[in-house]
């Protein structure tokens, strides 16, 4: 009976070993079988090329304005941050003496003009109708009447001829008269001339006692205070434009023959990240930097409330007329290992490793410059997981999407 025992023991062993063997190799095979992936194309498609450049906004105008008059600072009328219109006064100097100077000119004009006989130095008379001169104009035609008479008595043997002489005496001294009056005239004309220049100048300078805004536009800075003694090359404030902005940046050289002036660039700022802000180009360096392969350009973007800043950075984005065919093929379907781009070209059941040469992103998809050919086959789905050389079975391909990027 034990024997007998013994022998169902070593039955029921080498039946439950010959299971665990079949079961064993059954899960090897399930191990081995080869994973479905999905594929896609290789895929041409138009693509409008466009640029991403980094920029700065510049002011339109900024400028340091110095005062013209020496004197004490009387008022500070605007400050750091404060909007100002062309001609407004932003500082004003000390007034007292250059209105002494001014009222002494105007009185030295109306001395010439009431010597001369008149009363507004834009509409003088002609020297010829000053008083002097009508006074002297008139002696002299009366010495010369007075000459005929005496040279018709004296022929007719009626006055001697020292009466002639007398006459002509009187006649040469009223011409001398006259002609003096006349120079007269003319030195009062000149003296009237120099007294409203000096009477200008005198205003101007009295003017230029305000420090006032060339345009329209916001103080950067502040460099004088209240009290403080400036003359007229100490700078006093800085003023600069804000609408419109300059975007000044480059571009590359390869790119310069598809983007023109007038053509519209869209902008973004880190301050106001999400919205965007539209700009135009507006000038184009005729000539490459060297160094860089690029030519420097400048954008207008309109700023009517100030939102954008002087010395901000920018990100531009332009779109250039260049249409250009290129490969493309999902961004999903490809891996990304030690900085390089990679694929799995589809070989039968066997994957094929490339390493790509990518270009721009577009949307969805990427562009490739070199690894692949049109119509070549690349797996799709899970392509972190995948090696050079591996088995696979092939699913249901990914349609590629026939379409025109720009």
């Amino acid at each position: 009976m034990v024997k007998a025992s013994s022998l169902v023991l070593l039955l029921a062993g080498a039946a439950s070993a010959g299971c665990s063997n079949s079961a064993a190799q059954q899960s090897g095979r399930r191990e081995a079988a080869a994973p479905a992936v999905k594929t896609a194309a290789v895929t041409q498609e138009s693509v409008r090329r466009s640029i991403e450049v980094v920029g700065t906004l510049a002011a339109e105008d900024e400028v340091t304005l110095s005062a013209q008059a020496e004197g004490l600072v009387r008022r500070i009328m605007a400050d750091l941050g404060d909007p100002v219109k062309a001609g407004q006064p932003l500082i004003e100097i000390d007034r007292e003496k250059l209105e002494y100077s001014l009222d002494q000119q105007k009185a030295a004009l109306a001395s010439a003009l009431t010597r001369y006989g008149a009363t507004d130095p834009a509409s003088l008379p002609s020297v010829e109708e000053t008083p002097d001169v009508r006074r002297a104009a008139a002696e002299l035609a009366q010495a010369k009447q007075a000459r005929t008479r005496a040279d018709e008595l004296h022929k007719r043997q009626l006055i001697p001829q020292q009466a002639l002489d007398d006459a002509e005496t009187s006649l040469r001294t009223k011409q001398a008269q006259y002609d003096l009056a006349l120079q007269n005239a003319r030195n009062l004309r000149s003296d009237i001339d120099a007294s409203g220049a000096a009477t200008k100048l005198a205003d101007r300078q009295l003017r230029d006692t305000y420090v006032r805004a060339p345009f329209d536009g916001f103080v950067q800075k502040r460099m004088v205070n209240l009290g403080q003694l400036v003359n007229g090359q100490t700078q006093v404030m800085t003023v600069v434009r804000v609408n419109p902005l300059r975007l000044q940046g480059e571009i590359p050289e390869r790119m310069a023959p598809w983007i023109k002036q007038g053509q519209a660039i869209t902008l973004i700022v880190d301050a106001y990240p999400g919205k965007t802000f539209n700009a135009t180009v507006s000038r184009i360096s005729p000539g490459v930097n060297t160094q860089t392969r690029t030519f420097a350009f400048e954008a207008t973007a309109p700023n009517p409330d100030a939102t954008l800043k002087p010395g901000t950075f920018a990100r531009a984005h332009l779109e250039t007329a260049l249409v250009e065919p290129v490969l493309t093929v999902p961004y999903a379907a490809m891996q990304y290992r030690y900085g390089v781009y990679r694929a799995f070209v589809v070989n039968g059941d066997q994957l094929v490793l490339r390493e790509l040469k990518t270009g721009d992103r577009l949307g969805d998809r990427m562009e490739i410059l070199d690894g692949l050919k049109l119509g070549e086959t690349i797996a799709a789905s899970d392509v972190d997981t995948l090696t050079d050389g591996m088995k696979i079975a092939t699913a249901t391909a990914a349609a590629a999407p026939a379409r025109a990027t720009e």
